[in-house]
């Protein structure tokens, strides 16, 4: 008669992705990270409505009108484009480029708040970025790491792309006044945050460095000091 007893011990060391634990886990994720993401979307996408409804209400199509709705509606359309290449599969697909990931941010920094608050994107998308060959998910990671470097600029500044200090090392270096990480970010990418502690302004860094590391990938905090933030992609 064949003996389970060792096979029975080593189904029972396997995690059960199907236990109430672990789906309860990855449901409150999926949540926070669809809040997080509509919450993004739900100024410039109400301000394309209120337009609109402006219009029908007074008959008024002025240039003003008009030109907030379009600022509006660009708005709402970068985010998703960046929304889509930071979690949408189509995010690691190799035919995406840095070149692509630099377009769609640089819609968005360009269509950002008031003049007081912009972000300059001061980066060559041709230059060299710290790998010989970009490995599966690279792009994708980067759009995250962007968003999260224009997250560390309240009062705006300036965001650098440039190659780590090590070999397959990505630098994204946010510079401007108050620029900091935002409290217990460092935690969230390093997944050493409790699931009741999750709120939706740490799901962006959680869900980014989950993904991350699911391409062999790792997000941190190389450096931080009053005015500077240094983000670290790499393999």
């Amino acid at each position: 008669m064949k003996d389970d007893t060792k096979d029975d011990v080593q189904d029972n060391n396997k995690p059960d992705l199907r236990s109430k634990h672990t789906v309860q886990q990855h449901a409150a994720i999926l949540e926070l990270l669809a809040s997080r993401i509509c919450h993004d979307l739900i100024s410039p996408v109400g301000a394309v409505n209120n337009g609109v409804e402006f219009i029908q209400e007074t008959g008024d199509a002025s240039a003003d009108a008009i030109e907030l709705i379009a600022m509006s509606a660009h708005e709402a359309a970068v985010r998703l484009q960046m929304f889509r290449l930071a979690y949408g599969a189509g995010g690691r697909d190799p035919n995406v480029k840095p070149e692509d990931v630099h377009k769609v941010f640089l819609g968005l920094t360009d269509g950002e708040g008031k003049e007081a608050h912009k972000v300059t994107l001061d980066w060559d998308p041709h230059a060299p970025l710290g790998f010989d060959e970009f490995p599966v998910g690279y792009c994708k990671t980067l759009a995250g790491v962007l968003m999260l470097s224009q997250e560390c600029l309240p009062k705006g500044g300036t965001i650098k792309v440039q190659p780590g200090n090590n070999a397959n090392e990505t630098h994204v270096i946010a510079e401007g006044i108050n620029c900091a990480p935002r409290q217990m970010v460092k935690e969230a990418l390093a997944l050493d945050v409790a699931l009741d502690d999750l709120d939706p302004r740490l799901i962006h860094p959680y869900a980014l460095s989950v993904l991350a590391q699911n391409y062999g990938l790792t997000i941190s905090i190389e450096e931080e000091v009053e005015g500077r933030t240094v983000l670290k992609l790499s393999a």
